[in-house]
C-alpha cells in the first residue's frame, strides 16, 4: 500500500529539503509545496457526488467532494504539513496526536490526543518522517480506536523498516511518500533522509 511519488516537481522539492544549506524559511516553503503535491495523490479517490450549478452562460454538471477529511498532524513536525491541507480541501477538520520519541529507545510515548468525531470521515495522518514506524502505527491505532476508517498516511520521507511496521499492523492503510530512502542508522534516523524535520522547519537546530 506504499505509493512513492514519481512527479518531477516532488523530486525538485526534495532536492531543496535534503540540502543541509536550505534555511528554515525556504524549508517551510518547500514543505508546503511537496505536501500539496502529495495531497493530490492521497485524495484522488475521495468519493464525490454529481450536482449541477449555473454558470454565467448556462447550467454545468459538476462533482462535489462527498466526505469530510480529518487532518491529523503528529506533533510537532506534522504541523508543517497542515497548512496546504486546510487550504486545498473543501471539507476538513483537524485533530492532533502528540508523540514524543525517546532518544535512547527510539520508542514514542503519547502525550496528547485530541480527535474530532471520525465516523463517516476520511482520516489523513500527517507525519513527515516514517522512520521506525512505531509512531505512525501507534497514531493509526488511536485513529481506529476513535472510529476512523479508510485512513491515509502522508509522509515526506519513508524508511523500509517503518513501511514494514505500518503494513504489518495496518495493511489496509495507504502510505503516500515523496521518497523511500535506504534505511535507518544506529540512532533510528532515516539515511540519507533530510535531518530532523521539526528542527529544520522551526529553526531549532542546536
Amino acid at each position: 500500500m506504499l505509493h512513492v511519488s514519481k512527479h518531477p516537481l516532488v523530486g525538485d522539492c526534495m532536492a531543496g529539503l535534503r540540502d543541509k544549506r536550505t534555511p528554515p524559511d525556504e524549508f517551510r516553503s518547500l514543505s508546503r509545496k511537496v505536501i500539496s503535491l502529495l495531497l493530490y495523490e492521497a485524495t484522488a479517490d475521495l468519493p464525490v457526488h454529481q450536482d449541477r450549478v449555473e454558470t454565467p452562460l448556462g447550467p454545468a454538471e459538476v462533482e462535489i467532494v462527498e466526505k469530510e477529511v480529518v487532518a491529523v498532524p503528529v506533533l510537532r513536525a506534522g504541523l508543517g504539513l497542515l497548512g496546504p491541507v486546510l487550504e486545498l480541501l473543501p471539507k476538513v477538520s483537524v485533530g492532533y496526536i502528540g508523540l514524543e520519541r525517546d532518544e535512547e529507545t527510539a520508542v514514542a510515548r503519547i502525550y496528547y490526543n485530541k480527535l474530532p468525531p471520525l465516523k463517516g470521515k476520511v482520516p489523513l495522518l500527517l507525519d513527515p518522517m516514517l522512520a521506525t514506524g512505531g509512531s505512525g502505527a501507534r497514531a493509526i491505532d488511536l485513529i481506529k480506536e476513535a472510529g476512523g476508517e479508510d485512513c491515509r498516511f502522508v509522509c515526506v520521507v519513508a524508511a523500509p523498516e517503518g513501511v514494514r511496521v505500518v503494513e504489518e499492523r495496518h495493511p489496509e492503510v495507504k502510505i503516500f511518500a515523496a521518497a523511500l530512502d535506504q534505511g535507518l542508522n544506529d540512532r533510528a534516523y532515516i539515511v540519507p533522509g533530510l535531518g530532523d524535520f521539526g528542527d529544520r522547519l522551526f529553526g531549532t537546530l542546536g
